[in-house]
């Protein structure tokens, strides 16, 4: 893969990041990694909270060296009116603003969308909250769990005589993030083709966390409003698509097998030797082999019971069926396909100890993302950004006396 732009796809376009945690700053993130200049305001007061998240390293989350990478940190008292001050002309400033307060915050601090789009009607704002900014719920906390709980993810995840489980990571506020991405640069889109920066058309990017979760949920309400169907949760099957299915090994250990293709299906059962179902008519569709589904499985997990995990995947690697081993972070480390697509970045932290992290994605084959910095330290831009906006060194050092910054 050759680069053809260091710069990144993003370059010359300005963010502000006014959010904390997860689904703000990810979504502020993707666009650091793409070459924006970010700009993140937070709390002179520790910061945000992520910092201390998880595992940390000499007081700070090894998180943050990831969610926050190529971001400038700027330390900002919103509680201040010079704060507030700076904080606006930075708005203004800002191709796109970033945030995941509750609904009304940023009005308080008169830096809500209609109060910013009236000095400047090219604003486009990307806000993120669990329930939206408009409903009879959008003014409760919402973060990513109960978003996937809404939003139908919670409901079927897991084993039908069981409690719903949660996914292992915080998926919700991870998609909300990714539907910000995706909204931003359709507004951004749209705000340059009717006349650009200060003249062209902004616009409010509203995302809801559980909406986000609800977009990802396939057939559920047709499925539901034309036939009755609830579905439910059904372990590490795929119901109504089969075979798809998780199986088990003599050793113990879980493959994925996905054989629900109709000709995949076919290459499965000859694989397994089982030529009686590969040429069963009833078998043919997916509709037949659905009705037939307990068979189905029953035959394959026979099959993998004679099977080292490693075996069956050449086998079934053989017969073009997809297949996989469920990978724990030690699994992906030494996987060569990981390591033949760079999925890994080596870096510093300021005392030399070094750290990997997981590369950018997507990757683009002319202007890929690229990791300038790791997360920064608290206020590390401070004098950068205020410098920037015409701030000289003894205003800001007032403002240092004054708990501005």
């Amino acid at each position: 893969m050759t680069a053809t732009n260091n710069a990144g796809p993003l370059a010359g376009i300005k963010v502000l990041e006014l959010g904390t945690l997860i689904a703000g700053p990810f979504c502020a993130r993707m666009l650091a990694e793409f070459g924006a200049e970010v700009i993140k305001i937070e709390s002179p007061d520790g910061g945000d909270p992520i910092r201390k998240w998880r595992v940390l390293k000499d007081g700070t989350s090894l998180w943050w060296s990831v969610q926050s990478r190529n971001k400038k940190s700027l330390t900002l008292n919103m509680k201040h009116a010079q704060g507030r001050e700076i904080a606006r002309k930075l708005a203004l400033e800002a191709d796109i603003i970033i945030e995941n307060y509750r609904p009304g915050v940023l009005e308080k601090w008169e830096l809500g969308y209609e109060q910013l789009k009236a000095l400047d009607p090219s604003t486009i704002m990307v806000r993120l909250s669990g329930f939206g900014q408009t409903g009879p719920m959008k003014d409760l906390p919402g973060f990513g769990a109960i978003g996937e709980s809404m939003g139908g993810l919670r409901y079927v995840s897991g084993h039908a005589d069981r409690p719903p489980v949660r996914v292992g990571v915080s998926i919700g506020d991870s998609v909300a993030a990714l539907h910000g991405v995706i909204g931003a640069m359709m507004a951004l889109r749209h705000r340059d083709a009717t006349g650009g920066k200060h003249q062209g058309a902004g616009q409010m990017v509203d995302v809801a966390l559980y909406e986000s979760v609800f977009n990802l949920m396939e057939s559920l309400v047709p499925e539901f409003d034309h036939a009755g169907v609830v579905r439910e949760r059904t372990g590490g099957a795929l119901p109504g698509i089969v075979p798809s299915n998780t199986y088990t090994t003599k050793e113990g250990e879980n493959i994925v097998i996905a054989g629900n293709g109709d000709a995949i299906f076919k290459r499965l059962m000859l694989a397994m030797g089982r030529i009686d179902l590969a040429g069963n008519p009833e078998l043919e569709h997916n509709d037949g082999r659905v009705r037939h589904t307990r068979q189905i499985d029953d035959a394959i997990q026979a099959w993998c019971d004679t099977q080292t995990i490693d075996g069956a995947l050449a086998v079934l690697q053989a017969a073009d069926v997809p297949a996989g081993k469920i990978y724990s972070v030690r699994d992906m480390m030494t996987d060569p396909q990981f390591l033949a697509r760079e999925m890994f970045e080596q870096h510093q932290f300021a005392d030399g100890s070094p750290v990997k992290l997981p590369a950018i994605s997507p990757k683009l084959s002319a202007t890929p993302g690229h990791t300038k910095w790791l997360g920064p330290t608290l206020g590390q831009h401070n004098d950068e950004v205020l410098q920037s906006l015409g701030y000289s060194a003894d205003a800001i050092a007032a403002m240092k006396r004054d708990g501005v910054l």
